[in-house]
């Protein structure tokens, strides 16, 4: 039987997991805790209960996905210890190709909020983006004036198939989440991005 205090967590887990989805379809500002309720299946009494306000339950969504990716990409490098910057960044890039497979949410959520030059986007900016951005150019393998297009072409062309997967489907008959057409995205942009 399971206690209180996991009973609490597993719930906030899956308001926070429902509230990705959401802010990642409508951005902050179509989003409503009722519709992350409904997507959590709990009541609102409970999501108000775990979370104070609609911004502290977005920056919980925002924590997460890029916690979990930034995490997938230091211990891919770590992994990697020792090898030359090529192949570190190689693997770095398959890694984080297999993450935006994985959680197309990620760059919806980037989408919607890198819209809006608002207090929201400089704080996911400053706290998740700017981390990502220095961990990904590590080494010399791309020259600093070249950095900010490398880093959006990445972005784009590692996650755009799987956050338009029904469109990808509809279009070339591929259905993009398959684990042979994300290993082969994965080598695609990597070779793509970094011969």
């Amino acid at each position: 039987m399971k206690t209180r205090a996991q009973q609490r967590e597993e719930t906030r887990h899956l308001i926070v997991e429902a509230a990705i989805q959401v802010f990642s379809d409508k951005g902050f500002h179509g989003a409503s805790t009722r519709d992350i309720a409904a997507q959590a299946g709990v009541n609102q009494g409970l999501l108000t209960y775990h979370f104070k306000s609609k911004e502290e339950l977005w920056i919980a969504s925002a924590d997460r996905i890029f916690k979990e990716m930034r995490a997938l990409v230091a211990g891919t490098r770590d992994a990697l210890a020792g090898e030359e910057p090529h192949t570190i960044a190689r693997e770095v890039t398959k890694a984080y190709v297999r993450y935006a497979a994985k959680r197309p949410e990620l760059f919806r959520f980037m989408v919607e909020e890198g819209k809006h030059p608002d207090a929201r986007m400089r704080w996911l900016v400053d706290t998740h983006l700017k981390p990502l951005f220095e961990e990904f150019f590590q080494n010399d393998l791309i020259p600093e004036q070249l950095r900010p297009h490398a880093f959006y072409a990445l972005a784009g062309a590692a996650s755009s198939i799987f956050a338009l997967a029904p469109e990808c489907k509809r279009l070339t008959g591929l259905n993009p989440t398959t684990k042979q057409a994300i290993e082969t995205h994965a080598e695609y942009v990597t070779n793509l991005l970094i011969p």
